[in-house]
């Protein structure tokens, strides 16, 4: 079991930066690859970014690359979403997730993640 808890989302304007980190517990957080995904209401679940296991590996979506960072901290069992030039299109709920079935930084139609937080709603005005 994996538990997830996302924290730092709110309301910024366009070209602000904000910092998601996502909090986990249970299975030791240095074995599984951790997922950022965002979703707004009447669209379906976007991927964002993924970092592997070891934190060495990341992957990003088209429309966050050079913009977004992922980030983990195998100590303190966090994972981090830096966001900097923001757009009014990033606007969405985000989500992470853990996939206790890969380790690595891939990311495709057919993964499957095991676990997700609640989400954390972030705003983006223009």
């Amino acid at each position: 079991q994996v538990q997830l808890v996302e924290s730092g989302g709110g309301l910024v304007q366009a070209g602000g930066s904000l910092r998601l980190s996502c909090a986990a517990s249970g299975r030791t957080f240095s074995t599984y690859a951790t997922g950022w995904f965002r979703q707004v209401p009447g669209k379906e679940r976007e991927f964002v970014a993924r970092i592997s296991a070891s934190g060495d590996f990341t992957n990003y979506a088209d429309s966050v690359k050079g913009r977004f960072a992922i980030s983990k901290d195998n100590v303190r069992n966090t994972v981090h979403l830096q966001m900097n030039s923001l757009k009014p299109e990033d606007t969405a709920v985000y989500y992470c997730a853990a996939d206790l079935t890969s380790s690595g930084s891939y990311h495709g139609p057919s993964t499957k993640y095991d676990f997700w937080g609640q989400g954390t709603q972030v705003t983006v005005s223009s």
